[in-house]
Parts: structure tokens; C-alpha cells; sequence
């Protein structure tokens, strides 16, 4: 197949879907990817790469194309829309001029957050005569109203109205977690078929040939809570805070947070002002680093808000959680929660709640190491069988190779 995989965010930007592409073009499918020019999450543009440029590289014999777009800069909602919005314009203009004369049997949309972003992908899609596919990473309107950044029902309506637009006009629509379905399909078409297809972690071999190199980052001896990924305003940082403040009597018990976000300064400033020094921030590391620092930890910590949107919400450091074989503390609702617990790879408490945390903390650290063992062998047999790419990335094939029979059939990009 010859696939036009459109994201946002690539390499060297740590996205699930650089993976993804690795294993589509390893399985033999002529892959390609439209992108914008490196900055996430630091707000800059990559050292090599120009904001305003517009070219095409080879990586690992994948073509990458690249658009113009304004950088997401120092914290700003204004400089966000602005960074969405020119990736929105670049894509569908400078996008479609660096492909022309390319043909494609589906176009693939890594679609995070913003899901306007499948605009440009649409027009992209007519203009090739081609099937469309967007994965769903985050659902809108509602994760709008969870961070807050719209909070007026006229003004989430219209978005919600743009959304199925975007929806009706693709052959499939893929989500990440099966929580997903519902909502998705409420505002699909009953024509557009709504599929659960997670996100893969990482490779599980290569994790453990991570964990038994030199670590980047050497923990401290003790009991070890590993938290990776964004700081943001969801992932419900107050309450962790909470819990370490209430965790101070257990000498031996940290919180590592490994990352950046929009809350890493607000971070840094609570820990000094609560005087928490059972908190460490060591900072942002590559994906290929987290292994070995995973390896170290007694613990992997996921959190995120209470809200009936986020309970839908498996966020896909889970998955390389469970590829690690350390057991897990899922503070958060819902489809996450489950997932952990019925699979027996950690302990949940609700989430947002410093008090209960501390209490599941207090739980596994009290438990023999024997049976924290077993926790995190479970959790290495639901990725083997669930979230591995092995599994996962002949599944995409078939749902990519459905998508363009259906599209040549009649049953393609809506009007």
C-alpha cells in the first residue's frame, strides 16, 4: 500500500506515531509522512530545522515532508492557536504542493490534540482521491472543556459541529481506547465505521536491553515512584504533591517526575515552597532513555484529572509501563484504572486524590517484594498480548488495506 501517514508532531519529536511509521515501512508498504517543522514540547524549533522552511528528508528510508508553521513558543493560548492554526494552512498549501503528483491508497491522521489539524487532511484526501483514516488520540470538544481553554456551551457546540464535519468526511475512524467508541460514534455518521485499535508501547526486547545498559539518569537508592511524560494541566500534578507531602514519614519513598509541560515551573516552585524533598525533577529525557531509568524504579505512577472525559482516557505511557514489568499506580478513573487493575499490573486509587494515592503507595510499599514481582510480570503479559507492535501493526494494515477497498467501492471521503 502506499500510505501518507499526517501528523502534526514527528521525529525527532517523541510521538508514538514514529514508531508506528518504522513498522509500516519495516512490513514492506511505501510509507510516507507530512509533517511540521520540529519544537514540541520545548517551543523552539529543532537546531537544523528552519520555522520557515519547507523541504523533504529521508529517515530511515521514509520520506519526511515538511511545512512551515509559527512555533508554539514560551506558554501562550494565543501562540497555541497560532501554532494550529498555521500547521492547518501550511499542510493544505505548502502540504499539497510538496506531494503533487504523488498518489496514495489512504492517508493515515495521527490526530492529538488539536483534531482541526484533519482539516488539511481532508482537502489532502480529495485531492488524491484517496481513503481517510483518522486515529483519534483525544476527543474533542470535551478535552477543551476538561483544560479549560473553552468553557462557553455556543463556543464548544461549534467546535463539536466542526468535529463531525471532520468525521463525516473519513472512511474510518480509529480510537485508542475502547472508552472512545461512544462518544466518537455520537458524533459519526452511522455510515463511518468507529474501531478501538490502541496505541503499541514499546518494543519489550528492546526495553530490556535499555534497562541493563547505563542508565541516563541514576535514581537514588530507595523506593523509586517513576512518573514520565508531559507536566500538564491534566495530569493532575496538585494531587501528587498532596501525596508526597503526606508520604514524608516513609524516608525511603520519592516521586521522580521525568518531563516537561506547561506546569514544570509551577512544579519546581511548589516543591521548594512545601519543602518537599521527596520529590525529584530531573527533567525531559528520550524515549529510548526511559527504559533504564523505568528499570531502577519500584513503581510507574500515571495520573490524571477527575473527569468524566479522562475516564475514557488510557494515556499511552500505560502501555510502556506494562512493556517495563514494574507495577503501576494508575491515579485516575475509568478505562485506565480497569485496564491496570483487571489486569493485575498495579494498584488504582481515583483520580486527582493526594489522599488516596498516598494510601496505594503506602498499599504497594508495604507489600513483599515477591508480590510486587507479580504485579509486573502481569503487566508484561497484557502488553505481550494486547499492545505490543507485533500484534498491533498487522491489525493497522488491515484496517488501512479495509479502508481503501472500502474508498474504491464508493464508501470513501464524504461530501
Amino acid at each position: 500500500m502506499r500510505i501518507l501517514v499526517f501528523s502534526q508532531h514527528f521525529w525527532p519529536e517523541s510521538f508514538r506515531i514514529n514508531d508506528v511509521v518504522r513498522q509500516l515501512h519495516a512490513a514492506g508498504h511505501q510509507v510516507s509522512v507530512l509533517t511540521g517543522q520540529p519544537n514540541y514540547p520545548g517551543g523552539a524549533v529543532f537546531s537544523g530545522y528552519r520555522a520557515a522552511a519547507s523541504g523533504v528528508e529521508d529517515w530511515q528510508g521514509v520520506p519526511i515532508h515538511r511545512v512551515p508553521l509559527l512555533p508554539r513558543g514560551q506558554p501562550s493560548a494565543l501562540r497555541l492557536v497560532g501554532n494550529y492554526l498555521s500547521f492547518i494552512a501550511s499542510a493544505a498549501t505548502f502540504g499539497a504542493w510538496r506531494l503533487r503528483g504523488q498518489p496514495f491508497d489512504v492517508i493515515l491522521v495521527y490526530a492529538t490534540s488539536p483534531l482541526l489539524q484533519a482539516l488539511a487532511a481532508v482537502a489532502l484526501a480529495r485531492l488524491k482521491h484517496c481513503a481517510l483514516v483518522t486515529w483519534v488520540q483525544d476527543l474533542w470538544p470535551q478535552s477543551l472543556q476538561v483544560t479549560g481553554y473553552v468553557r462557553h456551551p455556543r463556543a464548544l457546540a461549534a467546535v463539536a459541529a466542526v468535529v463531525r464535519w471532520i468525521y463525516a468526511r473519513n472512511t474510518l475512524l480509529l480510537v485508542p481506547s475502547q472508552a472512545f467508541v461512544a462518544p466518537v460514534r455520537a458524533l459519526a455518521p452511522g455510515r463511518v465505521p468507529v474501531l478501538w485499535h490502541p496505541n503499541p508501547g514499546d518494543d519489550a526486547d528492546a526495553a530490556i536491553d535499555d534497562a541493563v545498559a547505563s542508565p541516563a539518569l541514576r535514581l537514588s537508592p530507595g523506593f523509586n515512584i517513576v512518573f514520565a511524560g508531559n507536566l500538564g494541566l491534566a495530569q493532575a500534578l496538585d494531587a501528587v504533591l498532596d501525596a508526597a507531602a503526606q508520604l514524608q514519614d516513609l524516608a525511603d519513598v520519592r516521586f521522580v517526575l521525568v518531563g516537561s509541560g506547561q506546569r514544570s515551573d509551577w512544579l519546581a516552585e511548589q516543591v521548594h515552597a512545601r519543602g518537599l524533598e521527596n520529590i525529584d525533577l530531573p527533567g525531559r529525557f528520550e524515549p529510548a532513555q526511559m527504559a533504564g531509568i523505568y528499570a531502577q524504579a519500584q513503581a510507574l505512577l500515571v495520573s490524571l484529572k477527575s473527569d468524566p472525559a479522562m475516564a475514557l482516557t488510557v494515556p499511552s505511557k500505560v502501555q510502556s509501563y506494562l512493556a517495563a514489568g514494574r507495577p503501576i499506580l494508575a491515579a485516575l478513573d475509568g478505562e485506565g484504572a480497569r485496564l491496570v487493575t483487571e489486569g493485575g499490573a498495579g494498584i488504582a486509587s481515583p483520580g486527582g486524590d493526594g489522599t488516596a494515592l498516598a494510601a496505594a503507595v503506602r498499599h504497594l510499599h508495604a507489600l513483599p517484594e515477591a508480590e510486587r514481582q507479580r504485579m509486573g510480570e502481569a503487566g508484561r503479559r497484557l502488553y505481550a498480548e494486547h499492545f505490543s507492535p507485533a500484534q498491533l501493526t498487522p491489525r493497522l494494515l488491515a484496517h488501512l488495506r479495509d479502508a481503501a477497498t472500502r474508498h474504491r467501492a464508493g464508501g470513501g471521503v464524504g461530501d
